[in-house]
């Protein structure tokens, strides 16, 4: 009787592990659109001007619910292969519909004209993010 308690109890303690497992592999591998943005500004374009910039994107996800997430960064590679970008931001999205919303999304539209006087150079990439 003992044998079989103990031999019902691994199983059970075995299914449970198994549903972790599966729930954790899950989770991991839902994958995220990710949209990077790197820019290069103008020589022309003071400190301030290229902040006001970056605190315009960087308000975005306050007025634009589908971003699910948002960071940034300036280049700081000792490689020398940047191209003359130097602002990264990475821009997170649940879906392709997210993206649809933001892209002609009113704020999208005003950071665009906060942006333009201050880009010298664009290179924006897409991807869903594989873990």
């Amino acid at each position: 009787m003992r044998l079989l308690l103990g031999l019902g109890i691994c199983c059970v303690a075995a299914a449970v592990m198994q549903l972790s497992a599966t729930g954790a592999e899950e989770e991991v591998s839902k994958k995220m659109l990710r949209h990077v943005v790197m820019f290069g500004f103008k020589d022309a374009s003071s400190e301030a001007d290229v902040q006001k910039v970056v605190d315009a994107f960087r308000n975005l996800p306050n007025e634009i619910p589908e971003i699910a997430d948002f960071e940034y960064g300036t280049n700081n590679s000792p490689e020398g292969l940047n191209d003359g970008l130097t602002h990264c931001f990475l821009v997170t999205f649940s879906s392709e519909k997210d993206r649809e919303a933001y892209l002609p999304h009113p704020a999208h539209k005003a950071f665009v004209e906060v942006l333009k006087p201050h880009l010298e150079k664009v290179v924006v990439i897409d991807y869903w993010a594989d873990k």
